[in-house]
């Protein structure tokens, strides 16, 4: 039996209550933990990107302008981020299963909140109530996971894990496109209730009761949480809503970025000399950790910047609903998912460094292959650069976790592991709007270029001017319409045109972005152990 508690719960038997140990003689109680978990972590991944397609619908619903609407996703974006690096001290002072517990039933309150939400003032209120709940599930999930399955059994456990993260943001545009369409917004609200029950009876069912004595009563930091939250906080709200309000020509968006600079430089003071901190930031001192934490930003942009971009490009240039462009990043989810089973059978035994060396360029050449739209490109342009974008992520996410903190004591795995999470969720954020304002600019020049060569004396403009006006004419407009109307349809050609060329200087920065940053794999550990090979195997 106690050959039994050590492959479940590492060195730690302890952990094992009476029904767990009726369980263990079958050797499935440790991965139904891993199921309930990965639940837990799919609601709050999914839910990021499945309300970005109904807030046309609730603009329109609760009568809100387009800025307004705007902070439902940046309400639940701040809460998110301040909460995940609190993850650790709050596992930790109320125990890892109460606190999961608590997590996912705000979680699910909140979106109940949120589908009877009968004013945006309300709605942003829930929203950011369901972003404090669900910054916890995602973190707490991962460490879960780590302090569950011994080092030999991680590579399939954090396998399944990342078959959820990865394809999270794919299914969420699918599911919230078609609820959307079809019942309404509040939908994508409610679809969260009957999951999260289900996740709440199975934490309550199969995770280790919390000991007393493993629960820490220190003083609690107050200031340290107030700093994270004025950090995090407004430099989520900087990163949010710094595009629309043309960055720091606006002084909303200077007060945000100084708040942020400062709040965040206090924290990190806080943190160092404190003697019980909120956020263990000694935890860097595992060169692993500092590493991949640098690279997981990297990996943040790259996999939601490109699950950003296509979709925008799809539905403003090929004009797809919001439905047709999930359905169109559905292979790249699946491809994923296998090779995540691949993948996972080989990452105990292959030095994680050489792994996301190959995931990096692959996704180097997912960029390029991007990089070369053009008017005539379509969904099977599309369809091969898209799967190989979803095996790339999978070479990068699952060795890059392992290296990261397979290698950290197993009391610094859960500070580890919030601060990880962290990073990737600011990548996101920074990769989005790194890549609205590239966009944005790139347009600029590009429309700047190419009316340079659309001139009144130019045979080529002249001629295609005829062609149109000659179409209007036919079609029953007078001549001085047909001639307007020609004009017009000249001018949005130049901003389709303009906006194809900024897309692809988007999908060619993502590109140099991961060759830049391939010498960060020196620093990381090689993440492999003989008992993970022989699991594997």
């Amino acid at each position: 039996m106690s050959d039994q508690r050590h492959a479940l719960y590492g060195s730690d038997p302890k952990l094992l209550f009476p029904f767990a140990a009726r369980l263990a003689s079958k050797d499935k109680l440790k991965w139904v933990i891993a199921i309930t978990v990965a639940l837990a972590a799919i609601l709050e991944i999914i839910d990021v990107s499945i309300v970005n397609v109904a807030m046309p619908d609730m603009q329109g619903n609760l009568g809100a302008t387009l800025s307004e609407v705007g902070w439902v996703s940046t309400g639940y974006a701040c809460a998110n981020v301040v909460i995940i690096p609190l993850s650790a001290w709050l596992g930790d002072r109320f125990g890892r299963k109460n606190y999961l517990l608590f997590s996912l039933v705000g979680f699910t309150v909140a979106s109940m909140m949120c589908g009877f939400a009968t004013s945006l003032s309300m709605l942003i209120v829930a929203r950011v109530l369901q972003g404090l709940a669900g910054g916890g599930l995602l973190a707490k999930a991962q460490s879960i996971l780590y302090e569950s399955f011994a080092p030999s059994e991680q590579p399939a456990a954090q396998g399944m894990f990342g078959i959820g993260i990865i394809a999270g943001p794919a299914f969420g545009p699918v599911i919230g496109g078609y609820l959307t369409d079809n019942f309404g917004w509040r939908w994508i609200f409610f679809i969260n209730l009957p999951m999260g029950a289900l996740a709440i009876v199975m934490t309550y069912l199969f995770l280790p009761r919390d000991r007393q004595e493993d629960i820490i009563n220190t003083a609690v930091d107050w200031l340290g949480i107030g700093l994270l939250a004025l950090g995090l906080g407004c430099f989520q709200t900087f990163l949010e809503e710094g595009q629309q309000d043309d960055w720091f020509s606006s002084r909303f968006i200077c007060t945000m970025a100084a708040t942020a600079a400062i709040g965040t430089l206090l924290f990190i003071w806080r943190e160092l000399t404190v003697e019980h901190p909120a956020v263990d930031l000694r935890v860097l001192r595992h060169r692993s950790l500092a590493a991949g934490s640098l690279y997981s930003l990297v990996l943040g942009m790259g996999l939601y910047g490109i699950m950003f971009a296509v979709p925008i490009f799809v539905q403003n240039y090929l004009l797809f609903d919001a439905t047709q462009s999930g359905f169109l990043l559905m292979p790249g989810a699946l491809a994923s998912a296998i090779t995540m089973i691949f993948v996972s059978r080989i990452a105990g035994r292959v030095d994680a460094r050489l792994l996301i060396a190959i995931g990096a360029v692959i996704t180097v050449v997912t960029g390029l292959l991007l990089a070369h739209i053009n008017p005539n490109t379509g969904t099977s342009s599309l369809f091969f650069p898209l799967i190989l974008r979803g095996i790339g992520t999978v070479f990068m996410f699952l060795p890059l976790t392992l290296a990261t903190l397979g290698s950290l004591p197993k009391d610094d795995v859960a500070p580890g592991s919030g601060f990880y999470n962290l990073t990737r969720q600011m990548g996101s954020s920074i990769g989005i709007a790194l890549i609205t304002t590239v966009l944005a600019h790139r347009i600029a020049v590009h429309r700047a270029v190419l009316v340079e060569h659309v001139t009144d004396s130019g045979y080529a403009t002249q001629a295609r001017l005829h062609i149109y006006q000659a179409l209007f004419h036919h079609a029953g407009s007078d001549s001085v319409t047909a001639h307007m109307q020609a004009l017009s349809l000249l001018d949005r050609i130049v901003d389709s045109q303009a906006t194809l060329l900024s897309f692809a200087d988007v999908f060619y920065y993502v590109a140099l972005a991961f060759i830049l940053t391939l010498p960060l794999l020196l620093l990381l550990g090689r993440g492999r152990n003989r008992a993970a090979a022989a699991a594997a195997h």
